[in-house]
Order: C-alpha cells, then structure tokens, then sequence
C-alpha cells in the first residue's frame, strides 16, 4: 500500500520548512504568494490532497498549455491505439489543463506534411510528429522553431538546423536485441530478411544498423539480406515476403522493423518454413497478439503506449515552459518485448 505523503514530505518537496507548509495551510498571511504557489504546486504533484489530510487553499486557475500532436494514418491501428492513449495522458495531466489536438496525417506527402505541421504551428505552443525524413519538413520544422513554437519527433527523430527534440525508444539498442534474440533462438545460420517501411524513417535506419551492427560483431555465420521497402504497405509487404522465400530457400529469420506486418504474417501462416524459423516484428495490437499466440511471430518489440504518451505530454509541456531558445528535450524510452509466454 503506498504511504500517504505527510507534512515533511510536502516540505522536502517544496523546499520550505514545515512550520512555512503549515502556516500556507493555515492561510497565514505572512507567506509570499510565489512560497504559498510553490507548495500547492507541490502537494498536487505529490497528491497531498485525500481523506484525512490538511486541506490547502486552491491554486486558482490551471494553466493551460495548447499542444498538437500529428500522426500517420487513423486506420493503423498502432496510430489509432497511441491516439487514445494520447488522448488518456491529457485528460490525466494534473499539472495543468492540456488543451491537445491530435491530427492524422492520411496524405504522408512531404509537401502535405510540412503544410500541416505550419498550420498547426500558429494555434499551438508545441508540436510533436512522427514524419519521414526530408528537406521539405526540415525546412518547416525550421520555421516553426523560428516562431518560438519548440518540436520533436515522436517515434522516429527528425533534424533542422534548430533544436529538435524527440520522445522515442533507443532504436538501435532494439535492432542489437532483435539481432541477439535471432543469434540465440536460430540453430543453424542461414539468410535473414530485413523489411523496412521507409529508408527515411530514421528510426528504421537506426534499427537496421542496430541490428548489421549485432551480427558484424558476435556472428558473421548469417547473411543479411539488403533491406527491402514495404512502403507501409500491407500488400507490398506480402508480395516481398513471398519473393524472398522463393529466392532464398535458406532464409531462416525475417525482421520486419517497419510498417505492413499483417502482409508478412499472412504469407508465413501459408508458407513450409523450417522449425527454427524466427521473425522479429514490431508494436503489439490485436493482430501481433494473434500471431504470437499461434506461433507465426516469435518476438514482437513494442512501445509501451501508456508510458509514452505520459512522456509525449510531459515533455511537450516542459518544451513549451523552458522557451524557444532551449529546444524541445529528448526523451530516449525502453521498449517491450513480447512472447507468446508474456502476450
């Protein structure tokens, strides 16, 4: 059971003495506003408030901290699931009132892209995307930070000669797990497939050098395949994937480190593979689920959804507060790994 926090606590946490943290809940008026402010600040961060606990006089208004976030397509179900969860993390924010627009970017252009992200710029005070790489967005991104609005990338990082953040797992790190877990689980060494969604992706790129990176270095036995663009089409992820198992009758792994995952998976359920086949694949949702649960996936490495978007707003929030001249933070995240034992 968690501890109630107690009078020291909320002290301790505002820097204040307790006899200040009493008189505040007194209402004394030797207390300055700006002391009075921090330790009410303070205890709505701890949770000072419940049953049995002083009461603190109210903080008055929440600030309010206008914030947009632009995602792929609403029909991904990945996208659909961060955008609630998203939405969740906003309306749980106890800091301040989140006023949060989430748009889906259904034309992935890289004009429409740029078009977007400027439009949103002059009603929001901070920005996070998840975009390709391209020089129409960098220059965009320059743009909006020029307008004092901070941005970062959200899953995949972006770059402009300005400061540009990122909320996002440590992709390379998951491309070397993806690699160790092949290294560990394949027997014999043969041909591993590498998909991707987009090369301009640069969370893809990192994961596909994470993973070369591996092999170079513990297990040169395996031959990796040139990675092949999916495009984060279902459709063209199937037709790769059938054209790979009929060039390479040894192919014993597929990495799939970018969009069209349901594609693949329907050509493994149909195809003879041999029993230590092992495909890593990426975000869990209802269909990864089914696949790890009737042995077509091995291993899925995911975001932890709910934990991202708490980081998403806390740090768009913080972006916003430290000023245009700081720059949106970056916020590196530990991934899931996902088995049949664990789904």
């Amino acid at each position: 059971m968690t501890k109630r926090p107690t009078i020291p606590d909320l002290a301790a946490a505002a820097g204040v003495s307790v006899s200040t943290v009493n008189r505040v809940i007194g209402n004394a008026d030797s207390v300055r506003s700006a002391t009075r402010d921090r330790v009410i600040r303070a205890a709505q961060e701890l949770g000072f408030f419940g049953l049995g606990t002083p009461q603190l006089p109210s903080a008055g208004p929440k600030q309010v901290h206008r914030l947009a976030i632009l995602l792929l397509q609403s029909r991904r179900p990945f996208y659909a699931k961060l955008g609630q969860a998203l939405e969740r993390a906003a309306e749980q924010y106890a800091k301040a009132e989140i006023r949060l627009t989430i748009e889906y970017l259904e034309d992935l252009s890289p004009d429409h892209v740029a078009e977007r992200l400027k439009a949103q710029s002059r009603d929001h005070e901070s920005i996070a995307l998840v975009s390709a790489e391209h020089p129409m967005i960098s220059d965009a991104i320059e743009d909006v930070l020029q307008g004092g609005v901070p941005v970062a990338g959200l899953i995949a990082p972006l770059s402009a000669r300005g400061n540009v953040g990122y909320i996002g797992l440590d992709n390379w790190k998951l491309g070397r797990t993806a690699a160790w877990s092949m290294d560990r689980l394949i027997h014999e060494p043969g041909k591993i497939g590498i998909l991707l969604g987009n090369h301009r992706y640069r969370n893809q790129e990192l994961c596909e050098s994470g993973f070369r990176s591996y092999f170079r270095e513990h297990n040169r036995d395996f031959t990796l395949l040139e990675p092949q663009a999916t495009h984060e089409s279902a459709a063209v992820a199937r037709e790769l994937t059938e054209q790979m198992l009929a060039d390479h009758p040894d192919l014993c792994g597929l990495f799939v480190a970018g969009g069209g995952i349901t594609g693949v998976m329907s050509v493994l359920r149909e195809a003879t593979l041999r029993p230590d086949f092992v495909t890593v694949g990426r975000e869990l949702f209802d269909a990864t689920r089914k696949a790890l649960i009737d042995g077509t996936l091995t291993i899925v490495m995911s975001h932890p959804l709910e934990r991202l978007a708490e980081a998403t707003i806390e740090a768009m929030v913080r972006a916003k507060l430290a000023g245009p001249d700081a720059g949106a933070p970056s916020v590196p995240m530990g991934f899931d790994i996902v088995t049949s034992e664990n789904v």
